[in-house]
This record gives structure tokens, sequence and C-alpha cells, in this order.
């Protein structure tokens, strides 16, 4: 028998020649009004923050609200003041930890509207590579099972990091931070991600008008055309001093 402990966003694992420290992931359900939208696999930890990132990059909210968890399934539950700019569909969400796009039903409700966005900064190619190692990530040091998303600027300072289980909810997180923040539009900002760049990662930076979004791994097709018809800089394989520029060259020196 294998026993779980969990403590906050940790989980004490002890069984037959093993006894590790892992992430944790448990369900979160979104509330606005008191109506359920969405559920999502995370970690906990930031909850509000990750509830309004997420109706943000659903083009549902376009500023700030009071957010605050409920009393309902020990604490499994964040509530959102309404109203929402438009009806989420017919479905509510439920994203994995792996995807959130997935969790959705028509292909309709997959695309969210977002502007080209501006010129935004010009950065230096050797500032985009070494943006991953600028990246904290003490909840991945201790368990290696997290993903992390930074807000920097333009000079690589990094303004804030989120850790989650799920790379969407990272994102979401530090994008519902920003909003709280009044920070919205990152006209001026970088986003930085610490895996793969998928189509959902460039449509929410796109969405909080991040000129900027780098990461660690490859991007997809989708994610290139996406970012390249947003005039958004996409940059991966940022490691080892050197990053490929795939579109918004002209932001990169």
């Amino acid at each position: 028998m294998t026993e779980v402990r969990v403590r906050g966003a940790f989980a004490t694992v002890r069984g037959p020649g093993i006894e590790a420290e892992v992430a944790v992931e448990e369900p979160l359900e979104i509330r606005v009004d008191g109506a359920p939208i969405a559920v999502t696999m995370r970690t906990p930890g930031e909850d509000e923050e990750l509830a309004l990132g997420f109706l943000h990059g659903e083009g549902l909210i376009d500023g700030p609200r009071a957010a605050g968890p409920s009393a309902d399934l020990a604490g499994n539950v964040v509530e959102v003041a309404g109203p929402l700019l438009r009806e989420p569909g017919t479905r509510s969400f439920y994203a994995t930890s792996s995807c959130g796009v997935c969790g959705k039903g028509a292909l309709e409700e997959v695309a969210v509207h977002a502007e080209r966005l501006p010129a935004g900064p010009v950065l230096d190619r050797a500032l985009l590579a070494a943006l991953p190692e600028r990246l904290r990530q003490p909840a991945f040091e201790r368990t290696g099972g997290l993903h992390a998303t930074g807000l920097f600027t333009p000079e690589g300072e990094a303004l804030l990091v989120r850790e989650d289980v799920g790379r969407h909810n990272a994102m979401d997180k530090v994008i519902g931070r920003a909003l709280l923040d009044g920070r919205l539009p990152l006209h001026g900002h970088v986003l930085c991600v610490s895996g793969r760049l998928s189509f959902e990662l460039v449509q929410k930076a796109a969405v909080a008008g991040a000129p900027v979004l780098v990461g660690v791994g490859a991007p997809s097709s989708l994610a290139v055309r996406l970012a390249d018809d947003r005039n958004m800089t996409l940059a991966g394989f940022a490691r080892g001093g050197r990053a490929n520029v795939y579109t918004g060259a002209e932001r990169v020196r």
C-alpha cells in the first residue's frame, strides 16, 4: 500500500521502496455569480488568479473582478463576481492538467478573438535565450513535476512567476495576477514558459496583449500560425545561449 499525504501544493508519497515529494493535482471549479463555468485540474495556490486568468483568456471578462474561495468542497471552488461579457457556451469546460483546449465541446469554442499586437519592445536574442534560466521554480526543484510561466520586462527582469502542474494554469495565474495589478494589456512585457509552445498558450498570451512569448521547447504548427497572424514574436528552444525565432523577428536584435 502506498500512502499519499497532502500538504498544500506538495504531497509526500511513501510506499515499498519509495519515499518522494510530488506536486499536488486537484480539481478546481470556477463559478461566476454562483453558476459553474469550468473545472480545471491544478496545483492548489493562487486559485483566484487562476480563475481570473482563465476567464480573461476565454474572452469572458476584460477587467479585474472580485474573486475568492467558496466554502464548498474543502476550498476547491472559487467564486468570481459577474457579469460575463458573453455566454460561455452550452456546456462547461473541463480542463486536464495537460490540456485546457481539449475540454471544449465544439470547434467554434477553441478560437478566442484577440487584436493584432502593436510593435512592442526590441530585445537581444541572447536575452531571449537567457529568460528560461531566470524562471524561479522552487516547487519544480522539489518535485520535478511542475510547469512555470514568468512575466518579464524587456530588460529581462522577472516581475512575476507562477508554477502549476498544468502549463496553461501557470499562464492563467500570471495573467490573472497581472489583471489584478492593472498591467493588462501586456504590450511592454515578455512572457516565458518552461515547456513547449502550444496553440493554447499563444492564444492566452495574445488575448493578454503580450508581444513576445518565449519557450524552452518547440512550438506547434498552429502556434506558429496564430503567433504570425497576431503579430507576436514567438521564440522556442531558448536554452544554452540560443533561441529559434519563428515569428516577429523584427523585435529581435
